[in-house]
C-alpha cells in the first residue's frame, strides 16, 4: 500500500484535525512498524461516538497497516470520579466496554488492549510520569484539566493535576506514534509532541477525531454541554436503545428545517450512517425517493429544502435500528456482555 492511501486511511473523517501532515508522512516514510493509540475512561455506557464512530476509525487504521493499542483508562476514571470513584466498578466497566467494541465491530485480535491499572504497576512507568512532571509548569497542568471534561474553576484536588502528566506519558510508555484521540483531549497530545525531543526524540502526531453533537443540539445547550454524552441520557444514542428508544430521542432532536451546522441528526448521517452504508434512499412525504451517494449531495438537499427535517428522521430511525440490532442482539446472547451492561446499566452515572 502507498504512503497516498495509508495517510487517506488514517486522516479520513470523522478525523478533524491532524497535527501535524507533514510529521505523519515523515513518519510512514521513515518507519515499517507503526502504533496508534486510542484512550477511553470507563464510565458508563457506549453511545455512537464512544461505540461505533470509534470502531469504525480503528477500522481504517487496521486497514493502513497500522497497530493499534486500546487504552482503558480506569486509574483516570478513578482520579476523575467517575461512577464515584469506585475502583472496582470503574473495571467492569471497562470489561463492559470492550465487550461493547467488539459487538460495534472492533476486531480484539487485530488489537492490543492495555489497562492503565496495570501499568500503575510498574515502576518504569511512574518514573516517566515523573519526568513529564518535571518539565510541565502547574499552570500548564491545570490549563490541560479540560481534557478531563472540566473546566479549571473545577480543579480541586492534587490527583487530578496528575491526570494530564499521567496522559502525556502514556504513548511513550506503549511507544504510540499516532495519538488518535477526541478534539477535547487536544491538549494533552500537545504537551506529548512538544516533550518528545526530550524525552525519547520520536515523533508523535495527533489525529483528533470529531465528537458528535449531541442529540438537543448546540442551540438548544449551548457549546459547552453540547456533545453526545453518556452522562445527559438525552443527548445521546446508545448503541443498546431499541427501536422505540431510537425513536423517542430522533423524534425530540434537534433538527431545524435548512439548518445545516451543529444538526445532530446530519452529523449522524455524515460520521455513521454513511460510513456504514454507501448509498441510501429517503423517502419523502410525497411519497418520492431522494437517491443519495454521498453525505454531500444530502447536505445539499436538506439546505435547499428539498428534505424535510421530518423525513429524514423518519429515515434516520429505521437505519440506526438497523444499525443497532446485531449490537443489541450480541449483548442478548453473549452470558458475560449480558451480566456486564446489566452491572453498568444499574450504575449511577456521574460526570
Amino acid at each position: 500500500m502507498d504512503i497516498e492511501t495509508k495517510i487517506d486511511l488514517i486522516t479520513r473523517s470523522p478525523i478533524e484535525e491532524v497535527i501535524t501532515l507533514e510529521d505523519l508522512r515523515k513518519l510512514l516514510e521513515t518507519k515499517t512498524k507503526i502504533t496508534a493509540y486510542d484512550g477511553f475512561e470507563p464510565s458508563g455506557l457506549l453511545h455512537l461516538g464512544s461505540g461505533i464512530l470509534r470502531a469504525i476509525k480503528i477500522d481504517d487504521l487496521l486497514k493502513a497497516n497500522i497497530n493499534f493499542i486500546l487504552w482503558i483508562a480506569d486509574w483516570f476514571a478513578w482520579i476523575n470520579d467517575k461512577l464515584g470513584g469506585n475502583l472496582n466498578l470503574i473495571r467492569k466497566v471497562g470489561d463492559y466496554t470492550i465487550e461493547g467494541w467488539k459487538a460495534c465491530g472492533v476486531d480484539t485480535k487485530k488489537v492490543k488492549v492495555l489497562w492503565s491499572s496495570d501499568a500503575a504497576n510498574n515502576h518504569e512507568y511512574w518514573e516517566g510520569v515523573i519526568k513529564i512532571a518535571k518539565l510541565t509548569t502547574i499552570n500548564r497542568s491545570i490549563r490541560a484539566s479540560s481534557i478531563m471534561g472540566r473546566k479549571e474553576a473545577e480543579m480541586e484536588y492534587t490527583a487530578q493535576l496528575f491526570y494530564p502528566i499521567m496522559q502525556a506519558f502514556d504513548p511513550f510508555y506503549f511507544g504510540a506514534d499516532i495519538l488518535q484521540l477526541g478534539m477535547d483531549q487536544r491538549r494533552a497530545t500537545i504537551l506529548s509532541r512538544e516533550l518528545a525531543p526530550q524525552i525519547d526524540k520520536s515523533i508523535k502526531v495527533s489525529i483528533l477525531h470529531h465528537l458528535l453533537v449531541g442529540l438537543q443540539g448546540k442551540q438548544r445547550m449551548g457549546p459547552a454541554e453540547s456533545k453526545m454524552s453518556k452522562s445527559v441520557a438525552k443527548s445521546a444514542i446508545f448503541i443498546h436503545d431499541t427501536r422505540d428508544q431510537i425513536k423517542e430521542k430522533i423524534n425530540s432532536a434537534f433538527c431545524s428545517p435548512k439548518v445545516i451546522d451543529d444538526n445532530p441528526i446530519l452529523e449522524i448521517w455524515k460520521y455513521i450512517i454513511f460510513r456504514k452504508i454507501n448509498s441510501k434512499s429517503v423517502k419523502r412525504k410525497d411519497k418520492s425517493k431522494l437517491e443519495l451517494q454521498s453525505y454531500e449531495e444530502l447536505e445539499n438537499a436538506y439546505r435547499k429544502g428539498d428534505l424535510h427535517p421530518a423525513d429524514l428522521k423518519i429515515e434516520t430511525i429505521e437505519i440506526l435500528d438497523e444499525i443497532l440490532k446485531p449490537i443489541r442482539e450480541y449483548f442478548e446472547k453473549n452470558k458475560k456482555a449480558r451480566e456486564l451492561y446489566e452491572t453498568v446499566k444499574k450504575a449511577e452515572i456521574t460526570r
